[in-house]
């Protein structure tokens, strides 16, 4: 006789473990239909594909070769899963963390998220069939579904760029405190109209935005008109067009505060075209300290964050959760540097 809805309920109980098929019954699909859309293969209706994602984060569902992985011998696999590859900011961290995971004996597993919280948790769960012995993820580009996926997995993990204080590991840094910093050196130097001016508008952007906008409004300074934000993704070209876009709008702004130096570099070179005198009419500030912006001309002010500190001490830390030990400091702050030079 065929298997009942009823008994393969009655089964995922008795087992405590839920199934594909208590997915696939919650969506309203075939289990083969299901597993599909999960595991982002086959052709499947984008609309059935995402009823079975919600399905399967309203179940906290994690995927049997996960599951199995808890009570079997795993990979010699960590998953870094990283929002871009082409990023500079992103290079340098993976670097760092292949020259502590690789000796150890661990292949690293990359997976590119492209700032999209979605591909973040499809990723998990293609990646988690892997058995991997670990992960190394951004917490701020999270759905609830993948945290609870990272959760129920059973795997050691380690969030990195971010910092948190609710007993997950991080390794990271306080953007916002990063950003406040920015608005108050600006503030000391005289300056009063001051812009925030950001594109790819990931969480730690906002983050940046957000100390920046709290320094500026507890000195009654804060003026949403000088804030430019973009959805599109950051390059010296956008730094450019934005730049003259806000000079064009508020032509009495006196500091940029730009989220990243890929736009601040641009904005440098838009100036310059339009014969706007940096620092003495606009000061400009950037963020991360690429490559280049020591040498732009005028060179670049900006915050340093220690984009291979965070690589290692987050593979270090993984390490020690993989061997079972105890972390002393499960949130390690690496902190950040105000680069001041001459353009600010």
């Amino acid at each position: 006789m065929p298997e009942t809805s009823g008994a393969r309920r009655r089964a995922s109980r008795s087992t405590g473990r839920l199934t594909l098929r208590d997915v696939a019954e919650r969506a309203g699909v075939s289990p083969i239909t299901a597993s599909r859309a999960l595991r982002g293969v086959g052709r499947v209706d984008p609309q059935l594909a995402q009823r079975v994602r919600e399905a399967a984060r309203a179940l906290n569902y994690v995927p049997d070769p996960a599951a199995r992985a808890l009570a079997s011998a795993r990979s010699r696999v960590v998953v870094l899963l990283v929002p871009s590859l082409s990023n500079q900011v992103f290079m340098e961290l993976i670097e760092a963390v292949h020259e502590v995971l690789e000796p150890a004996g661990y292949q690293v597993l990359i997976g590119n998220t492209r700032y999209d919280p979605g591909v973040q948790e499809r990723l998990l769960h293609q990646y988690l069939s892997h058995r991997p012995s670990g992960l190394l993820l951004t917490r701020s580009d999270q759905t609830d579904g993948a945290r609870a996926l990272t959760n129920l997995s059973g795997v050691p993990y380690v969030y990195l760029m971010d910092l948190g204080h609710d007993g997950a590991h991080y390794v990271g840094l306080s953007q916002q405190a990063a950003g406040r910093c920015v608005a108050e050196h600006l503030m000391a130097g005289g300056r009063r109209r001051i812009a925030f001016v950001a594109a790819q508008l990931d969480t730690r952007t906002r983050q940046r935005e957000a100390g920046y906008r709290e320094a500026l409004t507890a000195a009654g300074l804060y003026d949403p008109d000088l804030s430019v934000l973009t959805p599109e993704r950051s390059s010296i070209g956008l730094g450019a067009q934005l730049m003259r876009r806000l000079v064009s709008r508020r032509p009495d702004v006196d500091a940029i505060f730009f989220n990243n130096d890929d736009l601040a570099q641009g904005a440098l070179l838009e100036a310059l075209r339009l014969r706007i005198r940096v620092p003495d009419q606009v000061a400009i500030v950037g963020f991360n300290d690429l490559e280049g912006s020591e040498h732009v001309v005028p060179r670049l002010t900006t915050v340093r964050t220690p984009r291979a500190e965070i690589g290692r001490q987050s593979a270090t830390m993984l390490l020690a959760l993989m061997q079972g030990d105890r972390i002393a400091r499960p949130a390690l702050d690496v902190g950040f540097e105000l680069v001041i030079r001459e353009s600010a």
